[in-house]
């Protein structure tokens, strides 16, 4: 496809936009392929890249039963950060925030990474205990935090509610490399760059089911026809209970509908990703001038792509309590994501019960930010057969061992986590 470069981009503009040709080839799937990887959002798209790019993998397709780019990878908020408590995590969140920090370099492209900085609210004496605790762990693992209180967040955060009678603001967390990047074009960033390798990308091809005999996966069946395989990796996100349950396995899965929302263009007024304490709420601005900002859970189990009028209410006046100024705002559109909540709050990756079926899921909110982390564990599990080290912990017997990585402390309550 030719690299971009600002030359090349001076003659395109010079010469009418002629030279341009498609950022992906468009595949048609063959017969056969070493590897298979199910799911173009942005871990699969990632994990196929990585499987070429470091792997040297030269027999790869990855199947997608939309387009590139219409799930979650492209309904999310955006948000890239590594501030987590406990080690699992706080490992792989951090080898996925070194990797967001080159992501541009290696892929060649323009995804718009932003490290304007995450801060999380505190509310009360136990939050700024545990924000601190958090802080410590997370510079304890080589990543930078800083704790700041009220006074010294007035400076750059003035619009905050700091006087808010049941929610006052004690302080914050502050992960100073943490941001946003643009959605969209990771996936198109990825696609292109696994494309170039020689991984084909085969959008609208929906698998309906998998070839297993005698406990081996030999291929897939999908909606293009019949593709071998000696090994096939699931990364669907949302849809992974649905997807393995045509393998004969129940996950310890639910899916549920997660909305977003952005309102119309404003001037800057948001230096950065701002979360409230005392409600589920996150917020930062767009380059566009738009807040994109989320919240809870819808509450029910669903595979739609899309939410109710309730939850809208709810996420709103959770971010008018925080700052009383987006109340003026005009809501310009909302769309929905199908989280795949595990029963504590953490991913899969891990071999399953089946020879040569791979599964990579479980995200709940954490998938945008893990995109690369993932792309490159998954891979090395896929080309290996050994777990990456940043992915030790991510096994799928730990339920039934006992080994949970709870994060949020909510339990085995999906919904909650």
């Amino acid at each position: 496809m030719g690299r971009f470069s600002a030359l090349r981009l001076l003659r395109e503009g010079l010469t009418g936009n002629r030279g341009w040709t498609p950022h992906w080839r468009d595949a048609a799937p063959q017969p056969a392929y070493d590897i298979v990887v199910i799911g173009g959002g942005g871990h699969g798209l990632a994990t196929a890249y990585q499987l070429a790019a470091t792997y040297g993998q030269k027999r790869v397709a990855l199947l997608e039963k939309g387009w590139i780019g219409g799930g979650n990878v492209g309904r999310n908020t955006t948000i890239v950060r590594a501030n987590y408590l406990l080690p699992s995590n706080q490992g792989f969140y951090a080898l996925s925030l070194r990797l967001w920090e080159r992501m541009e370099q290696d892929l060649n492209y323009n995804v718009m990474m932003s490290q304007r900085g995450v801060l999380n609210l505190c509310h009360s004496d136990a939050q700024r205990d545990a924000a601190i605790r958090r802080g410590n762990t997370i510079r304890l693992s080589g990543e930078g935090a800083v704790y700041l209180d009220a006074k010294a967040l007035k400076k750059d955060w003035p619009f905050l509610d700091y006087d808010n009678a049941r929610f006052p603001i004690r302080g914050g967390l502050l992960q100073p490399r943490a941001g946003t990047a643009r959605h969209d074009a990771v996936a198109w960033g990825y696609a292109r760059a696994a494309s170039d390798l020689g991984v084909d990308i085969i959008q609208n091809c929906e698998v309906t089911g998998f070839d297993i005999r005698g406990g081996k996966i030999f291929g897939v069946e999908t909606t293009r026809g019949a593709i071998a395989a000696g090994k096939v990796g699931v990364a669907v996100a949302g849809n992974t209970s649905r997807l393995m349950q045509m393998a004969g396995l129940r996950m310890p899965i639910e899916s549920h509908v997660l909305q977003a929302f952005v309102t119309e263009g404003l001037k800057p007024v948001i230096p950065g990703v701002v979360t409230f304490g005392v409600g589920h709420f996150y917020i930062s601005q767009s380059d566009k001038g738009g807040l994109v900002f989320g919240g809870d859970l819808d509450g029910y189990n669903s595979y739609a792509q899309r939410g109710n009028l309730p939850m809208v209410e709810h996420v709103a006046a959770a971010g008018v309590s925080m700052m009383p100024m987006i109340a003026r705002a005009r809501l310009l559109r909302s769309w929905g994501g199908i989280m795949d909540m595990t029963m504590d709050g953490s991913p899969i990756i891990d071999r399953t019960p089946v020879e040569g079926l791979y599964l990579n899921g479980g995200w709940c909110y954490g998938g945008f930010k893990a995109t690369p982390g993932s792309g490159l564990v998954f891979a090395h599990l896929l080309a290996t057969d050994t777990p990456h080290e940043a992915a030790t912990g991510f096994r799928l017997d730990r339920f039934a061992r006992g080994h949970v990585i709870d994060e949020t402390g909510h339990g085995p309550t999906p919904n909650l986590q």
